[in-house]
């Protein structure tokens, strides 16, 4: 018998892949959506004068602006027609999901299946166009008001550039997320994380770059960047081994006896992830940190003293930014576990099938048992998430190192390519099984 890693290697071998057709369809088409989505990082912002907007932009670029430019793929740096990239979109799902969990209503749909489902699909898209006017008039007054050395950042200030910065802004943003839905369906993994990770993996060969060259021009010691590096690595290890941690509940199925022969009385087991939520929390909690700062940081007379207290302690390192993202990383971790983890629900399953954890009785105790460990679970992970975050967040706003080398990046890239595979490993497979279908029909033919 073939051991795992053998049928592993036999799944990914050239022939099989070369075989699966609708794969590679999926493949080509996920790689063209996330060329399209790069080229509309490039294509600029009608009435912007591009360098006194990168002049301003040198200035912030150590505050949270900088990571709200690493998610948008250097999109907002540009001012281009994706600058809102699609925070706007995450932050209507976040929205959406806590009013499912305290509205009556939207609990109701999202328990009536695929159609309710695509309504609260539908209830997250008007959500997001709403945010997407929102901000984009608000980030259109504050072009106007930013200036450099010489001039301001647009060239002709008024209504006419506001229409259309909020028009070009809310378009770039509701592409996005129709691009992204599209992925999801007719490529592989999921839309939304591919391409927030399309825009963190553009950018790190210059990122790479403008590390090392701060190290020739000594504005970092080498040894920081070797430290530096090195970290990277360990968080990368990190990454990998808690996402791929599993605690496995053992589950027996009764005998019972069917005729004259003996049915069941096998052993499975349930496995439940150490980071159930997977990299679901930070994006989150970076989605809600950028919120109120979207405008705070185009404040460039400093007249309003709430703005400048805002913009000065919620920026990297300050104690109460480290503050609410823990605490925003934490919630969310707890929140999205509940959400995709129902315990109530898997212990009636279990009971239906005639499934029982041994020790447990069957029903609330399972639920509570089953509870019970998933919290302890998701404190671990959540601890986890809280770890990898922001200690390299505190590094980089010591040592000023771009935002690519955080732990926020740096698990988004892992996590979303651990998935991405996982999705090609499972459309090999089930091109696998629908060959072998096929040729076991044949021979029965034949015969």
């Amino acid at each position: 018998m073939a051991s795992a890693a053998e049928q592993l290697a036999q799944s990914l071998n050239w022939g099989a892949f070369s075989k699966a057709t609708e794969l590679k369809n999926r493949l080509w088409f996920t790689l063209g959506a996330l060329i399209v989505y790069r080229i509309g990082t490039y294509i600029p912002l009608p009435g912007i004068d591009p360098a006194i907007l990168r002049e301003i932009f040198e200035s912030q670029r150590g505050s949270i602006l900088g990571m709200f430019d690493m998610f948008s793929g250097g999109a907002l740096g540009r001012m281009t027609l994706f600058a809102l990239n699609i925070m706007p979109y995450i932050t209507a799902s976040i929205i959406v999901q806590l009013m499912t969990a305290v509205s009556p209503q939207l609990e109701a749909l999202k328990k009536e299946g695929e159609a309710g489902r695509k309504t609260l699909n539908q209830y997250t898209r008007y959500l997001t166009l709403f945010l997407a006017l929102f901000q984009s008039f608000g980030i259109a007054v504050g072009l106007e008001g930013m200036r450099g050395s010489v001039a301001g950042a647009v060239i002709d200030p008024g209504w006419g550039f506001r229409f259309t910065c909020v028009v070009t802004l809310t378009g770039g943003t509701m592409f996005l997320m129709w691009l992204g839905e599209q992925i999801t369906q007719r490529g592989v993994g999921n839309g939304i994380s591919l391409i927030i990770f399309a825009g963190i993996i553009a950018n790190l060969p210059s990122a790479l770059g403008a590390t090392l060259e701060m190290g020739r021009t000594g504005a970092i010691s080498t040894f920081i960047i070797i430290v530096l590096l090195i970290m990277a690595v360990l968080v990368v290890m990190a990454i990998v081994f808690v996402e791929r941690a599993q605690r496995r509940i053992v589950v027996q199925y009764p005998k019972r006896q069917v005729g004259n022969k003996m049915f069941g009385g096998e052993s499975s087991h349930l496995p439940l992830k150490l980071n159930t939520s997977g990299v679901i929390p930070p994006i989150f909690a970076s989605s809600l940190l950028l919120l109120p700062l979207t405008f705070a940081n185009f404040n460039q007379t400093n007249d309003i003293p709430w703005l400048t207290w805002l913009t000065t302690n919620l920026a990297h390192g300050q104690p109460l930014y480290i503050a609410l993202y823990v605490a925003l990383i934490v919630f969310f971790a707890f929140f999205y576990t509940a959400v995709v983890f129902n315990p109530v629900e898997t212990a009636d399953n279990l009971k239906k099938y005639g499934g029982f954890v041994p020790g447990i009785r069957p029903g609330k105790n399972t639920a509570d048992y089953l509870d019970f460990v998933l919290t302890r679970l998701t404190v671990v992970g959540a601890a986890y998430l809280a770890v990898i975050c922001v200690l390299p967040e505190i590094l980089i706003s010591q040592y000023s190192v771009p935002f690519y080398f955080g732990g926020t990046s740096l698990l988004i890239v892992v996590s979303v390519t651990m998935d991405t595979v996982a999705q090609v490993h499972s459309h090999l497979l089930a091109h696998q099984y629908e060959g072998l279908i096929k040729k076991s029909k044949l021979r029965g033919t034949r015969r």
